[in-house]
Protein backbone atom coordinates (compact mmCIF):
# COMPACT_ATOMS: atom_id res chain seq x y z
CA UNK A 1 0.00 0.00 0.00
CA UNK A 2 3.10 2.66 0.64
CA UNK A 3 3.82 1.81 -2.89
CA UNK A 4 0.78 2.55 -4.08
CA UNK A 5 0.98 6.47 -1.95
CA UNK A 6 4.47 7.09 -3.31
CA UNK A 7 3.40 6.69 -6.72
CA UNK A 8 0.35 8.86 -6.48
CA UNK A 9 2.84 10.90 -5.06
CA UNK A 10 4.90 10.72 -7.78
CA UNK A 11 2.76 10.87 -10.25
CA UNK A 12 0.73 14.54 -9.78
CA UNK A 13 4.47 15.71 -9.22
CA UNK A 14 6.68 14.13 -11.30
CA UNK A 15 4.41 14.61 -14.57
CA UNK A 16 3.74 18.15 -13.96
CA UNK A 17 6.03 20.67 -15.39
CA UNK A 18 4.74 23.60 -14.70
CA UNK A 19 3.72 25.39 -11.09
CA UNK A 20 0.34 27.28 -11.10
CA UNK A 21 -0.13 29.78 -8.30
CA UNK A 22 -3.59 30.63 -7.44
CA UNK A 23 -3.32 33.72 -9.48
CA UNK A 24 -2.66 31.78 -12.21
CA UNK A 25 -5.05 29.25 -11.78
CA UNK A 26 -7.93 32.07 -11.62
CA UNK A 27 -6.44 33.73 -14.72
CA UNK A 28 -7.00 30.27 -16.63
CA UNK A 29 -10.36 30.00 -15.48
CA UNK A 30 -11.46 32.91 -16.96
CA UNK A 31 -10.24 32.35 -19.97
CA UNK A 32 -10.65 28.50 -20.38
CA UNK A 33 -13.33 27.87 -18.52
CA UNK A 34 -16.33 26.69 -20.86
CA UNK A 35 -19.53 28.15 -19.11
CA UNK A 36 -18.18 31.23 -19.00
CA UNK A 37 -17.66 31.26 -22.44
CA UNK A 38 -20.93 30.35 -23.31
CA UNK A 39 -22.42 33.18 -20.99
CA UNK A 40 -20.02 35.53 -23.15
CA UNK A 41 -22.04 34.60 -26.37
CA UNK A 42 -25.31 34.27 -24.84
CA UNK A 43 -23.92 38.27 -24.38
CA UNK A 44 -23.16 38.58 -28.16
CA UNK A 45 -26.09 37.33 -29.32
CA UNK A 46 -28.36 39.86 -27.42
CA UNK A 47 -25.87 42.68 -28.26
CA UNK A 48 -26.50 41.71 -32.15
CA UNK A 49 -30.47 41.23 -31.16
CA UNK A 50 -30.22 44.90 -29.83
CA UNK A 51 -28.79 45.51 -33.05
CA UNK A 52 -31.30 44.43 -35.18
CA UNK A 53 -34.00 45.43 -33.44
CA UNK A 54 -33.23 48.90 -33.57
CA UNK A 55 -33.37 48.74 -37.53
CA UNK A 56 -37.17 48.83 -36.96
CA UNK A 57 -37.02 52.30 -35.86
CA UNK A 58 -35.91 53.56 -39.39
CA UNK A 59 -38.09 53.50 -42.74
CA UNK A 60 -38.32 49.98 -44.46
CA UNK A 61 -38.12 49.81 -48.08
CA UNK A 62 -39.40 46.84 -50.03
CA UNK A 63 -38.92 46.37 -53.76
CA UNK A 64 -41.86 44.43 -55.50
CA UNK A 65 -42.38 43.15 -58.70
CA UNK A 66 -43.69 40.34 -61.10
CA UNK A 67 -43.76 39.54 -64.47
CA UNK A 68 -46.89 38.09 -66.17
CA UNK A 69 -47.36 36.07 -69.53
CA UNK A 70 -51.10 36.26 -70.95
CA UNK A 71 -51.88 33.87 -73.87
CA UNK A 72 -55.16 34.70 -74.26
CA UNK A 73 -55.90 38.46 -73.82
CA UNK A 74 -60.02 39.38 -73.82
CA UNK A 75 -60.93 42.26 -76.21
CA UNK A 76 -63.62 44.90 -75.73
CA UNK A 77 -66.01 44.95 -78.37
CA UNK A 78 -68.32 48.65 -79.09
CA UNK A 79 -71.16 48.04 -81.03
CA UNK A 80 -71.85 50.71 -83.75
CA UNK A 81 -74.38 53.08 -82.07
CA UNK A 82 -74.10 51.84 -78.70
CA UNK A 83 -73.14 54.74 -77.48
CA UNK A 84 -75.69 57.24 -78.92
CA UNK A 85 -75.80 59.34 -82.48
CA UNK A 86 -74.42 62.55 -83.47
CA UNK A 87 -76.78 65.16 -85.27
CA UNK A 88 -75.90 66.05 -88.62
CA UNK A 89 -78.51 68.93 -89.61
CA UNK A 90 -81.31 69.18 -91.71
CA UNK A 91 -82.40 66.60 -88.81
CA UNK A 92 -80.24 64.23 -89.23
CA UNK A 93 -77.93 62.11 -87.42
CA UNK A 94 -75.47 59.69 -87.36
CA UNK A 95 -74.88 56.29 -85.11
CA UNK A 96 -71.52 56.62 -82.54
CA UNK A 97 -69.12 55.08 -83.19
CA UNK A 98 -70.84 54.29 -86.78
CA UNK A 99 -68.99 50.79 -87.17
CA UNK A 100 -68.48 48.35 -84.61
CA UNK A 101 -65.23 49.06 -82.88
CA UNK A 102 -62.71 46.26 -81.00
CA UNK A 103 -60.24 47.35 -78.41
CA UNK A 104 -57.13 45.67 -76.88
CA UNK A 105 -57.12 44.91 -73.19
CA UNK A 106 -53.30 44.85 -72.92
CA UNK A 107 -50.17 43.04 -73.92
CA UNK A 108 -49.71 39.66 -73.28
CA UNK A 109 -46.05 40.11 -72.06
CA UNK A 110 -46.73 42.87 -68.77
CA UNK A 111 -44.50 43.68 -65.68
CA UNK A 112 -44.53 45.89 -62.48
CA UNK A 113 -41.87 46.69 -60.21
CA UNK A 114 -42.11 49.44 -57.34
CA UNK A 115 -40.23 50.37 -54.71
CA UNK A 116 -42.60 50.75 -51.49
CA UNK A 117 -41.04 52.33 -48.22
CA UNK A 118 -43.16 52.46 -44.69
CA UNK A 119 -42.13 54.99 -42.08
CA UNK A 120 -43.73 53.82 -38.51
CA UNK A 121 -44.88 56.50 -36.49
CA UNK A 122 -46.91 56.05 -33.64
CA UNK A 123 -44.76 52.66 -32.76
CA UNK A 124 -41.81 54.84 -32.05
CA UNK A 125 -42.83 54.61 -28.80
CA UNK A 126 -43.10 50.75 -28.35
CA UNK A 127 -40.06 50.42 -30.35
CA UNK A 128 -37.99 52.56 -27.95
CA UNK A 129 -39.23 50.47 -25.07
CA UNK A 130 -38.52 47.45 -26.53
CA UNK A 131 -35.00 48.39 -27.06
CA UNK A 132 -34.64 49.55 -23.57
CA UNK A 133 -36.19 45.87 -22.77
CA UNK A 134 -32.75 44.65 -24.91
CA UNK A 135 -30.33 46.74 -23.35
CA UNK A 136 -31.83 45.05 -19.65
CA UNK A 137 -31.50 42.32 -20.74
CA UNK A 138 -28.36 42.38 -22.21
CA UNK A 139 -27.27 44.41 -18.32
CA UNK A 140 -28.87 40.98 -17.23
CA UNK A 141 -26.82 38.58 -19.00
CA UNK A 142 -23.59 40.58 -18.23
CA UNK A 143 -24.41 40.19 -14.64
CA UNK A 144 -25.12 36.13 -15.63
CA UNK A 145 -21.65 36.03 -16.69
CA UNK A 146 -20.11 38.39 -13.80
CA UNK A 147 -22.15 35.47 -10.89
CA UNK A 148 -20.58 32.34 -12.85
CA UNK A 149 -17.05 33.65 -13.21
CA UNK A 150 -17.29 34.60 -9.32
CA UNK A 151 -18.54 31.41 -8.85
CA UNK A 152 -15.87 29.79 -10.85
CA UNK A 153 -13.03 32.11 -8.89
CA UNK A 154 -14.54 31.03 -5.50
CA UNK A 155 -14.46 27.21 -6.95
CA UNK A 156 -10.97 27.33 -7.77
CA UNK A 157 -9.66 28.94 -4.74
CA UNK A 158 -11.51 26.68 -2.49
CA UNK A 159 -10.04 23.66 -4.55
CA UNK A 160 -6.68 25.47 -4.49
CA UNK A 161 -6.75 25.76 -0.84
CA UNK A 162 -8.16 21.94 0.04
CA UNK A 163 -5.32 20.87 -1.74
CA UNK A 164 -2.70 22.60 -0.03
CA UNK A 165 -4.42 21.16 3.61
CA UNK A 166 -4.05 17.78 2.02
CA UNK A 167 -0.76 18.02 0.87
CA UNK A 168 0.21 19.93 4.61
CA UNK A 169 -2.05 16.88 6.26
CA UNK A 170 0.39 14.39 4.53
CA UNK A 171 3.50 15.60 6.20
CA UNK A 172 1.65 15.00 9.44
CA UNK A 173 0.55 11.49 8.37
CA UNK A 174 3.92 10.89 7.16
CA UNK A 175 5.31 11.21 10.10
CA UNK A 176 2.85 9.49 12.03
CA UNK A 177 4.06 6.36 9.73
CA UNK A 178 7.43 6.73 10.81
CA UNK A 179 6.66 6.30 14.26
CA UNK A 180 4.60 4.02 14.14
CA UNK A 181 7.53 1.98 12.39
CA UNK A 182 10.01 2.97 15.07
CA UNK A 183 7.62 1.58 17.42
CA UNK A 184 7.06 -1.81 15.41
CA UNK A 185 11.29 -2.06 14.87
CA UNK A 186 11.62 -1.16 18.64
CA UNK A 187 9.28 -3.91 19.96
CA UNK A 188 10.86 -6.42 17.85
CA UNK A 189 14.73 -5.07 18.59
CA UNK A 190 13.53 -5.69 22.48
CA UNK A 191 11.84 -9.09 21.75
CA UNK A 192 15.06 -10.40 20.10
CA UNK A 193 17.09 -9.13 22.89
CA UNK A 194 14.75 -10.86 25.47
CA UNK A 195 14.43 -7.75 27.24
CA UNK A 196 10.45 -8.33 27.39
CA UNK A 197 7.99 -11.14 26.29
CA UNK A 198 4.31 -10.79 24.91
CA UNK A 199 4.92 -8.12 22.25
CA UNK A 200 1.93 -7.62 20.58
CA UNK A 201 3.67 -7.10 16.95
CA UNK A 202 0.33 -7.15 15.47
CA UNK A 203 -0.95 -4.25 16.39
CA UNK A 204 1.99 -2.53 15.59
CA UNK A 205 1.44 -3.57 12.11
CA UNK A 206 -2.18 -2.52 12.12
CA UNK A 207 -0.89 1.13 13.44
CA UNK A 208 1.39 0.78 10.26
CA UNK A 209 -1.35 -0.18 8.04
CA UNK A 210 -3.88 2.77 9.18
CA UNK A 211 -1.34 5.08 8.64
CA UNK A 212 -0.64 3.99 5.10
CA UNK A 213 -3.98 3.86 4.45
CA UNK A 214 -4.37 7.30 5.59
CA UNK A 215 -1.80 8.11 3.30
CA UNK A 216 -3.73 6.83 0.51
CA UNK A 217 -6.55 8.31 1.04
CA UNK A 218 -4.75 11.79 1.13
CA UNK A 219 -3.16 10.65 -2.18
CA UNK A 220 -6.50 10.10 -3.71
CA UNK A 221 -8.38 13.05 -2.41
CA UNK A 222 -5.57 15.31 -3.80
CA UNK A 223 -5.97 13.96 -7.48
CA UNK A 224 -9.70 14.76 -7.01
CA UNK A 225 -8.78 17.89 -6.12
CA UNK A 226 -6.09 18.74 -8.67
CA UNK A 227 -9.30 16.77 -11.15
CA UNK A 228 -11.71 19.83 -10.56
CA UNK A 229 -8.95 22.50 -10.95
CA UNK A 230 -8.68 20.68 -13.74
CA UNK A 231 -12.19 20.69 -14.94
CA UNK A 232 -12.89 24.69 -13.89
CA UNK A 233 -8.99 25.92 -15.85
CA UNK A 234 -9.53 23.20 -18.58
CA UNK A 235 -5.68 22.42 -17.74
CA UNK A 236 -4.48 18.95 -18.59
CA UNK A 237 -4.26 17.37 -14.94
CA UNK A 238 -1.06 15.82 -15.56
CA UNK A 239 0.84 19.40 -15.88
CA UNK A 240 -1.02 20.65 -12.86
CA UNK A 241 0.63 21.62 -9.73
CA UNK A 242 -0.15 23.59 -6.83
CA UNK A 243 1.99 26.06 -5.29
CA UNK A 244 2.02 27.60 -1.84
CA UNK A 245 1.14 31.80 -1.97
CA UNK A 246 1.02 34.31 0.27
CA UNK A 247 -1.46 34.32 3.13
CA UNK A 248 -4.25 37.06 3.12
CA UNK A 249 -3.81 39.30 6.95
CA UNK A 250 -6.21 41.42 6.39
CA UNK A 251 -8.87 41.26 8.85
CA UNK A 252 -12.57 41.65 7.55
CA UNK A 253 -13.94 45.12 8.89
CA UNK A 254 -17.74 44.20 10.64
CA UNK A 255 -20.45 42.25 9.08
CA UNK A 256 -22.43 45.20 8.85
CA UNK A 257 -20.09 46.87 6.50
CA UNK A 258 -19.93 44.02 3.68
CA UNK A 259 -23.47 43.99 4.18
CA UNK A 260 -24.01 47.58 2.99
CA UNK A 261 -21.53 47.29 0.58
CA UNK A 262 -23.88 43.74 -0.84
CA UNK A 263 -25.74 46.05 -3.20
CA UNK A 264 -22.67 45.07 -5.66
CA UNK A 265 -23.81 41.39 -5.22
CA UNK A 266 -24.62 40.06 -8.39
CA UNK A 267 -27.55 38.75 -7.40
CA UNK A 268 -28.56 41.88 -5.70
CA UNK A 269 -28.25 43.66 -9.40
CA UNK A 270 -29.74 40.79 -11.41
CA UNK A 271 -32.66 40.99 -8.75
CA UNK A 272 -32.91 45.20 -9.10
CA UNK A 273 -32.14 44.64 -13.02
CA UNK A 274 -35.66 42.25 -13.34
CA UNK A 275 -37.35 44.78 -11.54
CA UNK A 276 -36.72 47.46 -14.16
CA UNK A 277 -37.41 44.83 -16.75
CA UNK A 278 -40.72 44.50 -15.66
CA UNK A 279 -41.65 48.63 -15.40
CA UNK A 280 -40.73 48.54 -18.63
CA UNK A 281 -42.72 45.71 -19.91
CA UNK A 282 -45.63 47.55 -18.13
CA UNK A 283 -44.55 50.29 -20.49
CA UNK A 284 -44.72 48.22 -23.65
CA UNK A 285 -48.17 46.87 -22.52
CA UNK A 286 -50.11 50.38 -22.54
CA UNK A 287 -48.13 51.60 -25.53
CA UNK A 288 -49.73 48.40 -27.58
CA UNK A 289 -52.94 50.41 -27.13
CA UNK A 290 -51.84 52.71 -29.69
CA UNK A 291 -52.91 52.20 -33.39
CA UNK A 292 -50.18 51.55 -35.87
CA UNK A 293 -49.94 55.01 -38.00
CA UNK A 294 -46.81 55.50 -40.68
CA UNK A 295 -46.43 57.12 -43.80
CA UNK A 296 -45.67 55.05 -47.04
CA UNK A 297 -44.52 56.36 -50.35
CA UNK A 298 -43.35 54.61 -53.15
CA UNK A 299 -42.42 54.58 -56.89
CA UNK A 300 -43.74 52.19 -59.28
CA UNK A 301 -42.82 51.25 -63.22
CA UNK A 302 -45.64 49.29 -65.30
CA UNK A 303 -45.33 47.87 -68.89
CA UNK A 304 -48.57 46.01 -70.34
CA UNK A 305 -51.32 47.69 -69.20
CA UNK A 306 -52.58 50.81 -71.02
CA UNK A 307 -54.80 51.85 -68.36
CA UNK A 308 -52.94 52.42 -65.80
CA UNK A 309 -49.52 54.91 -66.07
CA UNK A 310 -46.51 53.67 -67.17
CA UNK A 311 -44.67 55.38 -64.15
CA UNK A 312 -46.17 57.11 -60.80
CA UNK A 313 -44.97 57.99 -57.53
CA UNK A 314 -47.55 58.23 -54.42
CA UNK A 315 -47.48 59.20 -50.91
CA UNK A 316 -49.85 58.55 -48.02
CA UNK A 317 -50.67 57.68 -44.47
CA UNK A 318 -51.27 54.15 -43.04
CA UNK A 319 -53.45 53.38 -40.37
CA UNK A 320 -53.76 50.17 -38.88
CA UNK A 321 -55.64 49.41 -35.37
CA UNK A 322 -56.33 45.83 -33.69
CA UNK A 323 -59.57 47.02 -31.39
CA UNK A 324 -58.79 43.39 -29.79
CA UNK A 325 -56.02 44.32 -28.22
CA UNK A 326 -57.93 46.72 -26.38
CA UNK A 327 -59.34 43.85 -24.17
CA UNK A 328 -56.22 41.03 -24.42
CA UNK A 329 -53.83 43.98 -23.44
CA UNK A 330 -55.60 44.37 -20.17
CA UNK A 331 -54.81 40.90 -18.97
CA UNK A 332 -51.35 41.43 -20.43
CA UNK A 333 -50.63 44.29 -18.38
CA UNK A 334 -52.03 42.58 -15.06
CA UNK A 335 -49.69 39.96 -16.13
CA UNK A 336 -46.50 42.61 -16.32
CA UNK A 337 -48.07 44.03 -12.95
CA UNK A 338 -47.51 40.58 -11.37
CA UNK A 339 -44.25 39.82 -12.35
CA UNK A 340 -43.36 43.94 -10.93
CA UNK A 341 -44.43 42.43 -7.84
CA UNK A 342 -42.69 39.13 -7.92
CA UNK A 343 -39.63 41.64 -9.12
CA UNK A 344 -40.08 43.08 -5.85
CA UNK A 345 -40.08 40.08 -3.61
CA UNK A 346 -37.19 38.53 -5.26
CA UNK A 347 -35.12 41.87 -4.14
CA UNK A 348 -36.48 41.54 -0.85
CA UNK A 349 -35.63 37.83 -0.76
CA UNK A 350 -32.23 37.87 -2.15
CA UNK A 351 -31.04 40.75 0.25
CA UNK A 352 -32.02 38.46 3.38
CA UNK A 353 -30.02 35.87 1.73
CA UNK A 354 -27.25 37.17 0.96
CA UNK A 355 -27.15 38.98 4.06
CA UNK A 356 -27.57 35.52 5.48
CA UNK A 357 -24.67 33.89 3.60
CA UNK A 358 -22.44 37.24 4.85
CA UNK A 359 -23.16 36.40 8.38
CA UNK A 360 -22.53 32.95 7.75
CA UNK A 361 -19.05 33.37 6.25
CA UNK A 362 -18.22 36.52 8.95
CA UNK A 363 -18.49 33.37 11.41
CA UNK A 364 -16.50 31.19 9.62
CA UNK A 365 -13.58 34.25 10.01
CA UNK A 366 -14.30 34.75 13.39
CA UNK A 367 -14.19 31.20 14.67
CA UNK A 368 -11.38 30.04 11.82
CA UNK A 369 -9.56 33.41 13.47
CA UNK A 370 -9.94 31.52 16.90
CA UNK A 371 -8.81 28.43 15.62
CA UNK A 372 -5.82 30.43 14.52
CA UNK A 373 -4.70 31.43 17.58
CA UNK A 374 -5.11 28.24 19.63
CA UNK A 375 -3.34 26.18 16.85
CA UNK A 376 -0.54 29.06 17.28
CA UNK A 377 -0.33 27.80 20.87
CA UNK A 378 -0.30 24.61 20.66
CA UNK A 379 2.58 24.90 17.71
CA UNK A 380 4.76 26.97 20.20
CA UNK A 381 3.98 24.62 23.22
CA UNK A 382 4.91 21.67 20.46
CA UNK A 383 8.31 23.49 19.44
CA UNK A 384 9.53 23.98 22.55
CA UNK A 385 8.24 20.32 23.94
CA UNK A 386 10.92 19.21 20.77
CA UNK A 387 13.60 21.84 21.97
CA UNK A 388 13.59 19.96 25.01
CA UNK A 389 13.67 16.49 23.79
CA UNK A 390 16.72 17.48 21.14
CA UNK A 391 18.45 18.54 24.27
CA UNK A 392 17.95 15.22 25.62
CA UNK A 393 19.02 13.53 22.65
CA UNK A 394 22.19 15.73 22.88
CA UNK A 395 22.81 14.72 26.34
CA UNK A 396 22.16 10.71 25.15
CA UNK A 397 19.06 10.30 27.24
CA UNK A 398 16.87 9.89 24.30
CA UNK A 399 15.17 7.06 22.26
CA UNK A 400 14.35 7.67 18.44
CA UNK A 401 10.97 6.82 19.56
CA UNK A 402 10.49 9.34 21.62
CA UNK A 403 12.34 12.07 19.35
CA UNK A 404 9.81 10.65 16.42
CA UNK A 405 6.86 10.73 18.50
CA UNK A 406 7.10 14.71 19.52
CA UNK A 407 8.29 15.33 16.33
CA UNK A 408 4.87 13.71 14.76
CA UNK A 409 2.96 16.01 17.59
CA UNK A 410 4.40 18.85 15.94
CA UNK A 411 3.56 18.01 12.47
CA UNK A 412 -0.30 17.65 13.86
CA UNK A 413 -0.17 21.00 15.58
CA UNK A 414 1.26 22.61 12.50
CA UNK A 415 -0.86 20.89 10.17
CA UNK A 416 -3.93 22.55 12.34
CA UNK A 417 -2.65 25.71 12.17
CA UNK A 418 -2.22 25.67 8.48
CA UNK A 419 -5.53 24.27 8.10
CA UNK A 420 -6.91 26.57 10.20
CA UNK A 421 -5.44 29.26 8.42
CA UNK A 422 -6.57 28.36 5.28
CA UNK A 423 -9.78 28.00 6.42
CA UNK A 424 -9.99 31.39 7.42
CA UNK A 425 -8.81 32.44 3.71
CA UNK A 426 -11.52 30.73 2.01
CA UNK A 427 -14.16 32.00 4.53
CA UNK A 428 -12.56 35.71 3.89
CA UNK A 429 -12.53 34.83 0.18
CA UNK A 430 -16.18 33.95 0.41
CA UNK A 431 -17.28 36.92 1.98
CA UNK A 432 -15.64 39.10 -0.23
CA UNK A 433 -17.25 37.71 -3.04
CA UNK A 434 -21.04 37.78 -1.34
CA UNK A 435 -20.68 41.68 -0.65
CA UNK A 436 -19.23 41.92 -4.17
CA UNK A 437 -15.98 43.63 -3.62
CA UNK A 438 -14.28 40.57 -5.87
CA UNK A 439 -14.64 41.46 -9.11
Amino acid sequence: MLLMVIMLFDTSQASAQTSYSLSQLIEAGRKNNHLLAIKEYRVQEKISKLKENEIKKYPTPVIEGDYQYNFALPDITVPAGSLGTIPTGNNGSLPFPTQASRFNVGQKSSYNLGLNIYQPLSQQFKINTGLAIDKTDIKLLQKDKEKTGLQVQLAIEQYYYNALITQKQTESETAKLELAKARLDDAEAALVAGKTLGVNTASLNADIAGQEQNLLKSAIQLQDYLSELSNLTNLKVQVLAVEESAQDSNIPDLADAYKSAAFLNPDMEIARLNKEKTILGIKAARQSDLPDLGIMAGYYVQQGNPVLPKTSPYLGLSLKWNIQYLFSNKQTKNQRILQFRQAEETIAYTKQQVDSDIDKAWRKVIQSSSLISAAKKMVSYRKEALKVQMDKQAAGIDTKTTMLEVKSQLAEAEASLYCAQLSNTIAIAQLRILSGLTA
